[in-house]
């Protein structure tokens, strides 16, 4: 018996040791494919359209009880410097500008944000409420407006793979970019956003 074994040369692999060679390739495929997934080849994707919740005129805006936004917590960082290279820009960021708020997921919902642009500057909490005007600092409407992530998805097209292997089916692909929360200026004056 032994003998025979020796005479045919290789063993053959079973049925399922096969099937799973075959998956073994494809999650590789699959690895290599989330690894090739940068945050440049994901911000190339389009943006969601999505529609103003808030539908409010200039004068309805200007007859609007102003609501002006203060932090509800501060924390100073110990030590920490502020750089005066960046007055500047400090000195434009935490001027106070009109904007609606918008939550894109939960409609309605107030947004809770931190905001910390700068070394040396505190750490901020703030509560904004939505769907009305609101007075705050530039970075906090900034802040507010960059919140948003990509919706991926599975490509569906099949692909033969050159090891003959079998066929892999899908790619991770970023689909969309959705605006989580928005920062929607008021009035023609400079613009919230830089």
């Amino acid at each position: 018996m032994e003998h025979e074994d020796q005479r045919r040369g290789k063993v053959h692999k079973s049925a399922s040791e096969k099937e799973l060679d075959k998956i073994d390739a494809q999650s590789k495929a699959f690895e290599d494919n989330i690894k090739e997934m940068t945050l440049d080849r994901m911000n190339e994707a389009p943006r969601e359209e999505t529609e103003q919740q808030t539908k409010i005129s200039q004068r309805e805006a200007q007859k609007s009880k102003d609501i002006y936004l203060k932090p509800v917590k501060t924390i100073f960082g110990r030590g920490e410097k502020f750089n005066e290279k960046w007055r500047k820009d400090y000195e434009f960021d935490k001027e106070y500008v009109q904007f609606i708020a918008e939550h894109k997921e939960i409609i309605g919902e107030k947004i809770e944000a931190w905001t910390k642009k700068y070394p040396g500057q505190p750490a901020e909490f703030w509560e904004v409420p939505t769907n009305k005007p609101v007075w705050g600092p530039r970075y906090l409407a900034e802040r507010i407006k960059g919140c948003i992530y990509h919706r991926l998805r599975m490509d569906q097209s099949q692909m033969t793979s050159a090891d003959g292997m079998g066929t892999y089916t899908g790619q991770m692909v970023s689909d969309q970019i959705v605006q989580r929360l928005d920062a929607i200026p008021v009035g023609s004056r400079r613009s919230v956003f830089v």
